[in-house]
């Protein structure tokens, strides 16, 4: 009865979010009053339950997943994805472009949340399309999908892998070695396996694009354009010839004209000084903290550690220490009002990120609660000799599962890593295995009961169907090429 209820209660949750439209944190508290309240866990029981399991998610992934959403928007504000995707096209050439996209979403990007993370790549991935070849936006868009998803589920600081690292107490140095690899692998080959599947009649640009309307981006480009032309018409007009230098007016022609000039000038020396900024100090709030986390895992690993590598190789300061560095970078580069602008956007990000996972993590309390833990242990130790792949395979179809119906990546990850997480203790199989196959399946097959679906439609201009067979489709092949990955990993690590 304990499973029939919490496949009721993940009914419920699905039936709530997808055909009512209600928003997935009601739906989820609702499905684990259901779960806890009819699975015989007790209405005091039940609210103990749904409150303890938010506070344990809070305490093992809230500050790092605040921090790593912070750093993504003063990074965002700083122009520096930007500025490093121009410099890819120029380093690599476009037809190494989608290998280059999905590398660099898949291992740089993950504290860039997924959102933004395909506003700011759809512009790139359509301007690069043509120069590709014929098939070159569906084979980008596919990049684009492997590589944020890939980055989201195996990276660290992905919201996903933060989460299951942190339900499955998996220390996430540990994690960071394997899933850097396990992500990079991943979307570079789904990206060559798509490259293969668009040279047959997979691909027809009649029914599969559409037309992708103008993004912030471009039309902040568009506005930069135009008021450069304004104000070069203006310095004309005013028989001001600018010196070769900064850009400052200098001038007094007029109150007008000095207005119209200074405006310039300062607008002209904010864009000069990102631009003068170099893009590898940009990125220092990233590389800085996956440096100083791989160090102390190499460090507890080969046994030369101590307090201060400790702490400096702790996720929650290591991440602090990249959002210090995000915002002390954004001040020079943007200035005091857009850094703080940034900041403000990144709260209000961070709230709802926070709520969500947390309220995962309670619905993943409850099941454990409702002794669904002791069934799947008998699922997973019915026979004392499965096979490790057989294990694997089965925590891979869980999250599978949990995202086919939920629509989630976070949210399946989150409810399948609370799921599995108690009967760790009964299987003979790495915990870091085990969370890596849940991540391998959280990511099959995103599809038309996610927010991320429509938006990757609209952005990249495809329909429908072209956005089932790039989005859809690259993340059900990085879902199935990164198992047997997962599996040699299981054979190989100790338990």
């Amino acid at each position: 009865m304990v499973a029939l209820h919490t496949l009721i209660a993940i009914l419920v949750v699905v039936v709530l979010i997808i055909p009512l439209k209600v928003d997935p944190v009601i739906s989820l508290v609702l499905g684990s009053l259901y779960l806890g309240i009819a699975s015989g866990v007790g209405l005091a029981g039940t609210v103990e339950a749904i409150t303890t399991g938010f506070g344990d998610i809070m305490v093992e992934v809230g500050l790092l997943i605040g921090f790593g959403v912070l750093i993504g928007a003063q990074l965002h504000a700083s122009g520096a994805f930007s500025r490093l995707v121009q410099v890819l096209v120029r380093a690599v050439g476009t037809h190494r472009m989608p290998y280059s996209m999905a590398a660099l979403l898949s291992v740089v990007m993950p504290s860039i949340y997924v959102d933004v993370q395909v506003v700011l790549a759809a512009p790139v991935a359509r301007s690069a399309a043509p120069k590709i070849g014929k098939h070159g936006l569906p084979l980008m868009a596919a990049a684009l999908a492997t590589g944020i998803f890939s980055g989201y589920v195996f990276v660290i600081p992905g919201l996903s892998a933060i989460s299951i690292a942190g339900l499955m107490k998996i220390p996430l140095g540990n994690w960071l070695i394997f899933g850097l690899v396990l992500g990079l692998l991943t979307a570079l080959l789904t990206t060559l396996v798509m490259r293969l599947v668009l040279r047959t009649n997979y691909w027809n640009p009649a029914t599969d694009e559409g037309t992708a309307p103008a993004t912030e981006l471009e039309e902040a480009r568009a506005r930069e354009a135009h008021a450069a032309a304004d104000s070069r018409d203006t310095t004309a007009s005013s028989g001001h010839i600018p010196s070769s230098g900064s850009g400052d007016s200098g001038g007094s022609s007029g109150t007008g004209g000095t207005t119209q000039t200074a405006g310039t000038a300062r607008s002209g020396a904010s864009v000069a000084a990102e631009r003068e900024t170099p893009l590898a100090v940009l990125f220092l709030p990233i590389i800085v903290p996956l440096v100083l986390i791989a160090f102390g895992a190499f460090a507890n690993l080969f046994e030369f550690t101590n307090p201060v590598i400790e702490f400096l190789g702790d996720a929650n300061i290591a991440l602090f220490i990249g959002l210090l560095g995000a915002y002390v970078i954004s001040r020079v580069t943007n200035g005091t009002d857009n850094t703080n602008n940034a900041l403000q956007s990144g709260f209000h990000t961070t709230g709802e990120i926070l709520l969500i996972t947390g309220v995962g993590g309670s619905l993943g309390a409850v099941i454990g609660e409702s002794g669904l833990d002791q069934v799947l242990a008998g699922m997973f130790t019915a026979d004392e000799s499965m096979p490790t792949i057989l294990i694997i395979v089965l925590a891979w179809f869980v999250a599978a599962l949990l995202h086919l119906a939920i629509g989630s990546v976070s949210v399946a990850a989150i409810a399948a890593a609370g799921i599995i997480a108690p009967v760790m203790g009964a299987v003979d199989v790495s915990p870091i295995a085990m969370g890596l196959a849940i991540a391998s399946g959280a990511m099959f097959a995103l599809q038309v009961n996610s927010n991320f679906f429509w938006m990757f439609n609209s952005l990249l201009g495809l329909t429908t169907k072209g956005t089932l067979k790039t989005l859809t489709m690259a993340t059900s092949i990085s879902s199935v090429i990164s198992l047997p990955m997962v599996v040699v990993l299981a054979l190989l690590l100790p338990v």
